[in-house]
């Protein structure tokens, strides 16, 4: 089960096409998503809860609590709105895009992936690319 909220005023766009986008990268990786809650917020409330629950004094577009294993995914997810309209102004892509990108990003840390290292940041980016462009495919 996959659960969108939101602690702003943002609407996601096209719920079910992106559930079942992240269903079909699940299924890509042999994971079974147990449960996954997405929490859309503005910077100051991932701000704060980057510096409660992890000790980061940063800004950062998204935080994942992973409670499940590898395989069987269950967590929160919660990603900064202001930030990923700023990231997608920096890089210029598309606001949607840059979303699915940092939904696909925290799915990836439940399946295990690390973005510590610059080896694993380049994984990552790799898997991100590809996650995006599987949102085109029918399913």
């Amino acid at each position: 089960m996959i659960e969108f909220h939101s602690q702003t005023n943002f609407e996601l766009v096209d719920e079910a096409k992106k559930i079942s986008w992240l269903q079909n990268i699940a299924d890509t990786h042999n994971a079974i998503i147990e449960s996954i809650g997405y929490v859309f917020c503005d910077d100051e409330f991932v701000y704060n809860m980057n510096l409660e629950h992890l000790q980061h004094d940063t800004y950062t577009d998204i935080i994942t609590f992973d409670y499940g294993t590898d395989d069987l995914l269950e967590g929160e997810i919660y990603i900064s709105v202001d930030r990923v309209r700023e990231n997608a102004q920096e890089f210029q892509s598309l606001f949607d895009e840059e979303l699915r990108r940092v939904m696909a990003h925290g799915l990836l840390h439940m399946m295990g992936y690390g973005d510590y290292s610059a080896e694993e940041k380049l994984k990552m980016r790799q898997l991100e690319d590809e996650c995006l462009k599987m949102f085109h495919v029918k399913h």
